[in-house]
């Protein structure tokens, strides 16, 4: 078993609330979950108005599956227009046998 984890830290230029915030990020988590069908949640900067971190889970027989997932993840948060990608960082948790 192969657990991958996602953080991603976003930037919401047009962001003037924290309303405004959560309009452009529940869309990223909802699109993300039913898409790839992974685990997603905002997980810092909950009370911030222009700032957000984004975390991903992910879980498989094989890293290079894992890895795939991620990188699919990734691609569609880079993809959304209205957020700007500050850092993402990867974690990988594989269980001996």
């Amino acid at each position: 078993m192969v657990v991958g984890s996602l953080r991603i830290e976003l930037r919401v230029p047009d962001s003037g609330s924290l309303k405004a915030k959560r309009a452009e990020i529940r869309p990223i988590l909802d699109g993300v979950r039913h898409r790839f069908v992974v685990s997603a949640a905002e997980v810092d900067h909950q009370d911030t108005w222009q700032r957000s971190a984004l975390g991903f889970a992910v879980v498989s027989a094989t890293g290079a599956q894992v890895e795939r997932v991620l990188d699919d993840v990734e691609r569609f948060v880079w993809s959304r227009p209205g957020i700007e990608v500050l850092d993402a960082t990867r974690a990988w948790l594989e269980e001996d046998d």
